[in-house]
Parts: structure tokens; sequence; C-alpha cells
């Protein structure tokens, strides 16, 4: 579970860096080179000859949907939304975990469920504002493409893993990267000018940070965690970077919010951790 808080501080900071320095950059070519960075990180450690081709593509499939589509998904949706209204509808991602966890399992679990949609309502009351710009509705959508890929690849790779000990995390992450990178590569060779393009120093420094740190490390720790926890966990860890998201914009990008709000959601997603942790501690599901 140490795991996913760590990443949950990381990835607080990622929210401000993208709206202040990326969003003058084509999204595809943005969520194509980052993954690109974090593919470069990773590669040195792949260890592939003891596993199967079936194996390895079921890795590149679960990367291209985790990390390729959702990048594309979710940094377009920085065109028509604040960064506020983005952490709002990432409120969602705790309940398709539960449910795509549900699905795979071919079984109904109600702690899981209820825990998720407590720390939906302790983000909830974080972050809810009026939404009153153009485009709300398909931005809304585009974040909600991304929670569901996101959602499913996190939980896709637990399944995938499970009764594999043998098989390293570090060994293996590169090909997530992969799959993410052969996706965000196609959609970027028929949006991206690139006879135009430019990138400033900030821009650089915001992608490289990003690749290597918020997406290689990020992610990597992420669904190492994600292997390691329960469900419930997972899930509730999923909204626990929102209010993180809203104290760093406070502290660090001069951001407002409503600080009450923001103690009080915390409060309840932390509640719902600690019920998860005393109902469901040990398990893996």
């Amino acid at each position: 579970m140490v795991y996913l808080l760590l990443v949950s501080l990381i990835w607080a900071f990622s929210f401000g860096l993208i709206k202040g320095n990326l969003t003058g950059l084509d999204p595809d070519f943005v969520a194509f080179v980052r993954l690109a960075i974090s593919f470069i990180v990773f590669v040195p450690f792949l260890r592939i000859k003891d596993i199967s081709k079936s194996f390895s593509l079921k890795l590149i499939i679960t990367g291209s949907i985790q990390y390729g589509l959702m990048y594309i998904s979710y940094i377009y949706s920085y065109q028509y939304l604040k960064a506020y209204e983005i952490a709002l509808f990432t409120i969602f991602t705790p309940i398709y975990v539960s449910l795509i966890n549900d699905l795979l399992t071919k079984k109904f679990h109600k702690l899981f469920f209820a825990v998720a949609l407590l720390a939906f309502a302790g983000t909830l009351i974080t972050l809810y504002r009026e939404i009153d710009r153009q485009n709300f509705i398909l931005g809304f959508l585009l974040v909600q493409i991304s929670n569901l890929c996101f959602a499913f690849g996190q939980i896709y790779y637990k399944k995938i893993l499970a009764g594999k000990p043998q098989i390293k995390d570090l060994n293996i992450y590169a090909l997530l990267f992969l799959g993410g990178v052969i996706l965000t590569m196609v959609f970027s060779i028929f949006t991206t000018k690139f006879s135009t393009l430019t990138i400033t120093n900030p821009q650089l420094f915001t992608l490289v940070y990003l690749g290597v740190i918020a997406s290689g490390l990020g992610f990597f720790l992420w669904n190492y965690g994600a292997r390691r926890t329960n469900t419930g966990s997972l899930a509730i860890f999923n909204n626990l970077k929102i209010p993180l998201a809203i104290a760093v914009s406070l502290i660090f990008f001069g951001e407002s919010a409503d600080v009450l709000r923001l103690i009080i959601g915390s409060i309840i997603i932390l509640f719902a951790l600690f019920i998860n942790e005393k109902f469901v501690s040990g398990k893996t599901i």
C-alpha cells in the first residue's frame, strides 16, 4: 500500500504541470513522448526469454489501453476543461476499478464497491464546484474514457500476473510502455504538425519529468502495488491523489480551493481506507 501512497503524492503534481506547461502542444505528441521516455527508462530491465509470446502480447495490449488510450483521452481533456474539473471527473475511477474487478472475477464484492462509493463521496465533497464551461460534456466523456482505460489496465494486470510469482514486474514492464508507445505514435503521426513543432525548455523539462518520474516510476510502482493489495484499497487510492493534488495546487501552484471541503473529503477517503483495511486486511482479491 505504501507504493500506492507514494505514487499518489507524485501524481498530485501532474495536474498543475500539464495544465500550466503542456496544453499548447498536440496531446497525442505529449502522450507519445512521455511514454517513449518511460519505455527507454525500462528497456534495460526487460527480460522476455522466459515468458511466452502470448503473455508478452497481453502485456503490450494492456499497456496500449492503460497507458496509450488513457493518455490520449486524458491529455485531450485539458483542451476543454480546467484542471480542477478534470480532477472532479476522475472520481468515478474507483467505482470502475471495483466493477471491472467484479466482471473479471465473476463475483460481486459488496465491500469493495461500498468503500469505492465512500471514496467517491469524499472526493466529490472535496471537489464539487459549479461546472459552467462550454464543451464540458465532451471533456467529461474524454476523462471517463481515460478512467475506464486506467481502471481496466491495473485490474487486468493483476489478473494476468496472478499465480506467477516467478515473474518480476521490473523485467516485463517495458512491454506495457511499448504498447502505449505504439498506440500514441500512430495517433501522433496523423495529428502532430512536426514541421511547425516547437518545444520550449519548460515544456521539455516537464516532459522529461513526466516520462521518467510520473509515468515511468509512477506507473511501475502503481501496478506493482496493485498486485500486492486488495481491490478495495486500490479503488480508494485511485481517488486519494485528488485531494492531494488540490493541496499541491494550493501550496505550489498558487491555485485556490475550499480548504474546509478538502479536509472533510480527505477525512472521508481516509475513513474508507480504514474500513477497507479493517475488514479486508490481508486479502488481495
